[in-house]
């Protein structure tokens, strides 16, 4: 076997992480014990420190989930990055360090990974956390029962998941021969399975107060047992949820925090307000009309993250079935002009479906940038627009609908946030205008959208994806017909063989080679409509220090300070 010892970034001990710009100034040291005001003001935690920070930022609304597991959006995954660690991490530089396991090692097949557990690790509830927690987490997310939409993702290129998936757990391939000792079996070599096992869903989960409390769980403090740096104190619905320092983290000396407070709101404007009155030092996505005053100011900052911003075609309804109709509807969208005037350049457009900064085969290069050197081009060309227009009519009008004619009214689904809503009506007007096809715009609660969508509920949706790991297929692999998150219900048996192949090889040249060729057969299908490239923009108190912004769209405060 070859071994990986991976040893504890410097820059996780030594607090030099990258630091973002800001706003708020409420957040201030509390040396009290943690007590719960008729407010929802939190302070220091009971047996943590006594003069670190307790911080309130907002992220966005309710989550739909915080349950490992369950959970697919960024918010949630947000908080479940705070109160849970997997076995190895993410640090601040984008670099894997350990994390709950202090080594691995990879034998030489590619086959067989061996973690080995940080001695006298325990749960937020100070019981013994050992390899087995994580045999029974990484079963239960293959368990259909669970119903996890990450389980084929995560899990698939493990020994035994096909059969653990009907419900024989016991097939998979992960076991715990100690206390200390957690070993999986792949079926077949995955080039990027260390970045897998950094994934939010991939914690472990104590599995007494799940088989106690069932799926509620996660909704109270004293039954959501974490094994991360902070653990929750306290969930008023649409109000808060607060976490506090850790005690029994294994790291918890480097720990800052007293508490942090998610304040939970869905309107922007409500969250500028908080902003500005200095009830939270951070907010995710100010309101969009603020945006132009905003840039230039301490406050403001705007930073890239892997992901693409893209519309759901609802590929097993009428009239999606049909790839001429999904190819029009998306040539004729005008991406330079949503990006950097819809969305005020707070969003790149899109060109491919796989966006910048993702990396390719040979160290250094970047996925983006081979596909144009291979492809002669980019998908789209945002600056020869009218030809994408001009070929979009041609389409529809060999679909059937010459200028629309008889084309059914399209029902768009969004949630109000963002740009969802301007984009939303310059679809409405572009497809009118220019193809003759009218659009209702169905506006859909946060809560209520996402499992909408996911079941398929819809006809045309607004949709995204911000990468869990550095590799092309975690896009790409959204389209597999045995995606939890294809939300476009795309099924294309060529593509799964592909994307599998791609996926199961232990040649790195291989993989790409195929990813590659993936790519460009769910744009020629039009399998979705990629809009724009994110960024992610947000307020910030200057004055709050010690945080960091991931490519990954997560912010962490564990070892925030004020100055």
């Amino acid at each position: 076997m070859k071994k990986v010892s991976l040893l504890l970034a410097a820059v996780m001990a030594t607090g030099m992480i990258l630091t973002a710009c800001g706003g708020s100034k409420n957040a201030q040291p509390s040396a009290d014990a943690t007590t719960v005001a008729s407010n929802g003001e939190t302070t220091a935690p009971e047996g943590g420190t006594t003069n670190g920070l307790d911080l309130a930022v907002r992220i966005g609304p309710d989550p739909e989930t915080i349950d490992p597991a369950l959970n697919s959006a960024v918010d949630g995954a947000n908080m479940i990055v705070h109160a849970f660690e997997t076995l190895l991490i993410v640090d601040s530089e984008n670099k894997i360090v350990p994390g709950q396991a202090e080594s691995y090692e990879v034998s030489e097949d590619g086959l067989t990974y061996t973690f080995k557990l940080r001695s006298g690790l325990k749960w937020s509830d100070g019981t013994p956390l050992t390899a087995k927690d994580f045999v029974y987490s990484w079963k239960r997310l293959a368990d259909p029962n669970t119903a996890a939409p990450y389980a084929a993702d995560m899990l698939g290129y493990i020994k035994g998941y096909e059969d653990a998936a009907k419900g024989n757990l016991d097939a998979l391939g992960v076991s715990a021969p100690d206390d200390n000792t957690f070993v999986v079996e792949l079926s077949v070599p995955c080039v990027y399975f260390a970045k897998l096992v950094t994934h939010a869903s991939m914690v472990p989960v104590e599995k007494a107060t799940i088989e106690a409390n069932g799926e509620q769980w996660t909704l109270k403090p004293e039954t959501y047992v974490s094994n991360g740096p902070l653990k929750m104190i306290e969930w008023v619905p649409g109000s808060h949820i607060t976490f506090a320092k850790n005690e029994n983290y294994w790291d918890a000396d480097k720990v800052t925090l007293n508490t942090l407070k998610f304040v939970l709101m869905e309107d922007p404007n409500a969250a500028y307000s908080a902003y500005q009155t200095g009830e939270v030092s951070m907010i995710k996505e100010p309101p969009t009309e603020e945006v132009p005053s905003l840039k230039g100011t301490e406050d403001f900052h705007v930073e890239p993250i892997m992901g693409t911003y893209y519309l759901d075609f609802q590929n097993q309804k009428e009239p999606f079935t049909n790839p001429d109709v999904r190819k029009a509807l998306s040539l004729v969208i005008d991406r330079d002009y949503v990006a950097n005037t819809v969305m005020q350049g707070t969003y790149t457009p899109a060109t491919n479906f796989v966006g910048p900064g993702v990396s390719d085969a040979e160290p250094g290069s970047f996925f983006q940038d081979v596909t144009k050197e291979r492809n002669g081009k980019d998908y789209f060309d945002p600056a020869n627009y009218e030809a994408d227009v001009a070929k979009a009519k041609e389409l529809l009008a060999k679909a059937g609908y010459p200028n629309g004619e008889g084309f059914p009214t399209i029902e768009y689904m969004i949630n109000d946030a963002g740009y969802h809503k301007p984009v939303a009506e310059y679809l409405q007007n572009c497809w009118k205008e220019t193809l003759g096809i009218n659009v209702d715009i169905k506006v859909v609660e946060w809560a209520t959208f996402t499992p909408t969508r996911r079941a398929g509920d819809y006809q045309a949706a607004r949709d995204g994806w911000v990468y869990d790991y550095d590799d092309p297929s975690n896009m790409l692999n959204l389209m597999m017909s045995t995606s939890g998150n294809n939300n476009a219900k795309y099924i294309n048996p060529e593509l799964d063989k592909l994307l599998n192949e791609a996926n199961s090889t232990a040649d790195v040249n291989e993989h790409y080679e195929k990813l590659h060729e993936a790519e460009n057969m769910i744009l020629e299908d039009a399998a979705i409509a990629p809009v724009a490239y994110y960024n992610d923009f947000w307020l910030q108190d200057p004055k709050l220090k010690g945080t960091w912004h991931s490519p990954y769209g997560y912010w962490f405060f564990q070892y925030a300070t004020m100055e």
